[in-house]
């Protein structure tokens, strides 16, 4: 900054100040390294003075002082070492949100304290440090309990959840005091509910509406982000997360016109229900013989469009789920993060299909349907079986695991019918982790009812003789490599085979391996005791037949 500015700029004459103030946010308005002012010191006079106007009640320049703070704000060099307890009061006064007394400052000025505070918050581990003692937290809720009666206007319940986002996904101890102390759960759940009814006659949001929402969603992620699948909430938290996935369920009927924003509100419904209990997902689905009231935001089939019919249950809630996967399948093949756009809908259909009966069959008929085509393998094709069954075998672990879950729950943990539709290959992995190996029942099916499932087509049952149920599709037949050869022969051939693996096995290339009696693989000592197995398989195998 040059020394006219710089002089004009700390001059305390207002007059003068306005005009470096107006030059000084223009030349940095799209600057986010200011060397230049901290290496000279420039950075630490400029801010100091500037929260010293801002203190000025007869300041007349309010808005570009504080746009000049957010510029300065975005350079974390001196940010620590320089502000102050008294400056961060001093813009949650501004921003409306410091004492209980209230705000006089205009409109635009409390947006752009929050603007600043933002920046503050996201660049100083201290202004986080300050936010846990000070009445940042309880001054946004006490302004979101104020929403219904307050007029206030759409830049500052935006800000009021940046800066809550940031707050409650920055410091657990701050994310902890919103949801345990300040109620923060109850009071957004009532936020959500209260921005729907005002869009419930025509059940369609605009833009702005929806980027509030998304919002307020991902500061409830961040509030319930502690639940995990096994937790059972207290009847209080249970009841709030029952009411949050109503409210969730609602959400899905609404309407935009513009695509994208929709896809970005199921987008973070999604990571929200990964957070939810499985007991509340029976919320999702409502019968269609129930009657609500239109203005309650509930899809009460007034759009055929949003009614799909499913056993007396309207699944509408459960078909934009599955879409939404097949949509992320679609995008995943050209990405190499797979796993930050799979695993949170994959977590949201296996907790769906845990819940409720309804919901696994409905899934079901769409990921699983009757087997027809059976000539291709399982994980080759376009349909979600196909997704699914390659993702089995992914380098990614995490996704392999989430994958293997949802299938086997649709297979209601039957062995036989995991394999049926993926072939032995590719559920071999949940087979070993479970210790279901060599055709082993676990337990997990007693959960589920006792009638079958399995309807099996024409086409299917035509080649049902001649599927390979290790790679799960149609092989055609082969002639008998050992045809002709006389047993000596045979035996021979054996022999070699069996040396061939132990020498891979001593050069430490594979490693054999037999099925303990937990049902999980065992390595073994040498390759002779493989034989060890083949009396008891051959049991097995009578018993069956």
């Amino acid at each position: 900054m040059d020394a006219e500015s710089l002089n004009c700029l700390l001059s305390g004459e207002y007059g003068r100040v306005k005009e470096a103030l107006v030059k000084f946010n223009k030349q940095n308005s799209q600057v986010f390294n200011f060397t230049h002012f901290t290496s000279t010191g420039q950075w630490v006079l400029i801010w100091n003075k500037l929260f010293e106007y801002l203190a000025d009640p007869s300041m007349p320049h309010r808005v570009d002082c504080l746009m000049a703070v957010k510029v300065l704000a975005r350079d974390k060099t001196y940010l620590n070492e320089t502000v102050s307890v008294e400056q961060l009061d001093g813009l949650l006064q501004l921003a409306g949100i410091g004492t209980p007394d209230g705000c006089d400052a205009a409109e635009e000025v409390q947006v752009e304290a929050l603007k600043c505070l933002s920046n503050m918050i996201f660049q100083s581990t201290k202004c986080q440090e300050m936010c846990l003692n000070n009445a940042s937290t309880e001054g946004i809720i006490r302004r979101v309990k104020m929403y219904k009666e307050a007029p206030y206007g759409y830049d500052i319940k935006y800000f009021d959840m940046k800066l809550l986002f940031l707050l409650t996904a920055i410091n657990c101890d701050i994310r902890a005091k919103v949801r345990d102390q300040l109620h923060g759960l109850v009071y957004l759940v009532e936020t959500l509910d209260l921005f729907m009814s005002q869009a419930a006659i025509f059940k369609e949001f605009s833009d702005k509406d929806l980027d509030l929402i998304n919002e307020v969603l991902k500061v409830l992620f961040n509030l319930t982000v502690r639940s995990s699948n096994n937790l059972v909430p207290e009847e209080e938290e249970a009841t709030q997360f029952h009411r949050l996935v109503t409210v969730l369920h609602d959400l899905f009927f609404y309407r935009t016109l513009n695509r994208d924003k929709i896809v970005l509100l199921h987008s973070n419904i999604v990571n929200l229900l990964t957070s939810v209990p499985v007991s509340c997902y029976v919320e999702l689905v409502s019968s269609l013989t129930a009657k609500h009231d239109c203005s309650t935001g509930m899809g009460d089939g007034s759009d055929p469009s949003a009614v799909v019919p499913f056993e007396g249950n309207n699944v509408y809630v459960l078909h934009v789920l599955v879409e939404f996967l097949r949509k992320n399948f679609q995008k995943a093949e050209k990405k190499t993060d797979q796993y930050e756009m799979l695993s949170p809908i994959l977590t949201v259909l296996i907790k769906a299909v845990r819940a409720d009966g309804v919901h696994r069959r409905y899934v079901r008929s769409i990921i699983l349907p009757p087997l027809r085509d059976v000539r291709d393998r399982p994980e080759v094709g376009k349909e979600l079986r196909n997704y699914l069954c390659s993702l089995l075998t992914s380098p990614c672990t995490q996704i392999a695991d989430l994958s293997a879950e949802l299938l086997f729950v649709l297979c209601k943990e039957n062995v036989g019918r995991m394999i049926k539709y993926t072939g032995y290959g590719n559920a071999a992995g949940l087979f070993a982790n479970r210790g279901l190996l060599g055709g082993r029942t676990g337990n997990g099916g007693e959960q589920y009812s006792s009638d079958s499932e399995d309807s099996d087509t024409e086409e299917y049952k035509q080649i049902q003789h001649a599927i390979n149920p290790v790679i799960g599709c149609y092989e055609p037949p082969k002639p008998n490599p050992l045809e002709g050869m006389s047993e000596e022969q045979k035996e021979y051939e054996a022999m070699e085979l069996v040396k061939l693996m132990d020498k891979l096995q001593r050069q430490g290339l594979i490693q054999p391996c037999k099925i303990g009696e937990d049902g999980r693989p065992q390595p073994v000592d040498h390759i002779m005791e493989l034989q060890d197995e083949i009396p008891e398989q051959q049991r097995d195998h009578k018993r069956k037949t």
